[in-house]
């Protein structure tokens, strides 16, 4: 077995490293094609750095909303048969299948300006085209089944056993779930947490359809790559991939010091 492994070692290594870099290098191009005083400019311009603060805060919010209402229907699925599960776990997988422009008009569908459910909310001072919750609703649509599926996983890997002593030492289904059962899936829920966060950030397809301003970092570089070519929109995109490069870098230390 070991010498097997010695002999499939190189070319698995060599397939391997193509993929490896077909990812790094575009990356790595783009970083090292602007100046560090380009992309200070860059940071500098209102736009930019309202397009950034706007694209991070409407992800942490999409991801905080799939946290407080997907985590329950995580555990129902791992915990529970009904009829029509199936069906629930094939929903929940769609918008990973959907194209995102095309998910765009189906939530534009439902709440848009002439919609019933854009109207109900527009009663309430909230709409949804054109304006940051737009962005929220999109980002919440295509990322919700990695967070979804995550934590539905980390509750299966869970002993129900466990669930059981708990409530047999008097602790309710409440204590039983956020004192045993959600501490040992938290691992799994986290990784969910930090792939739909970071799946949001580079949303553009819904985003784009539903909600064009305000603007969020792709839909910025789009339209100036649109309006004035690469090298106006190529300093945004460096700044972008370095941004999300170090925050995802240390969402993944966190995550690996909290599995510590």
């Amino acid at each position: 077995m070991s010498m097997m492994r010695n002999r499939l070692f190189l070319p698995f290594a060599l397939l391997g490293a193509v993929l490896i870099w077909f990812v790094a290098w575009p990356l790595l191009r783009t970083i090292t094609a602007v100046t560090p005083a380009a992309l200070w400019h860059t940071l500098g311009e209102p736009e930019v750095a309202h397009a950034i603060g706007l694209t991070f805060g409407a992800s942490a919010a999409a991801t905080l909303l799939a946290l407080v209402l997907g985590v329950p229907l995580a555990y129902l699925l791992a915990r529970a048969a009904f009829p029509g599960k199936a069906l629930v776990e094939a929903i929940v997988d769609i918008p990973v299948v959907v194209p995102h422009s095309a998910a765009g008009i189906a939530l534009l569908m439902v709440f848009g300006r002439q919609a019933a459910v854009g109207k109900a909310f527009a009663a309430l001072g909230i709409r949804f085209v054109s304006a940051t919750p737009g962005i929220v609703i999109a980002m919440l649509f295509v990322g919700l089944s990695f967070l979804v599926n995550a934590a539905r996983d980390g509750f299966r890997s869970v002993d129900p056993r466990l669930e059981h002593v708990a409530r047999t030492l008097g602790a309710s289904p409440w204590q039983a779930f956020w004192q045993v059962t959600f501490p040992l899936a938290w691992r799994s829920i986290l990784s969910g947490v930090i792939m739909m966060w970071a799946r949001g950030l580079s949303e553009f397809g819904a985003v784009v359809i539903l909600a064009y301003h305000p603007m969020v970092a792709p839909v910025l570089i789009f339209e100036r790559f649109e309006s004035y070519g690469l090298d106006y929109a190529r300093p945004v995109a460096t700044l972008v991939i370095l941004i999300s490069l170090l925050v995802f870098l240390f969402l993944r230390w966190v995550g690996r010091d909290a599995e510590a």
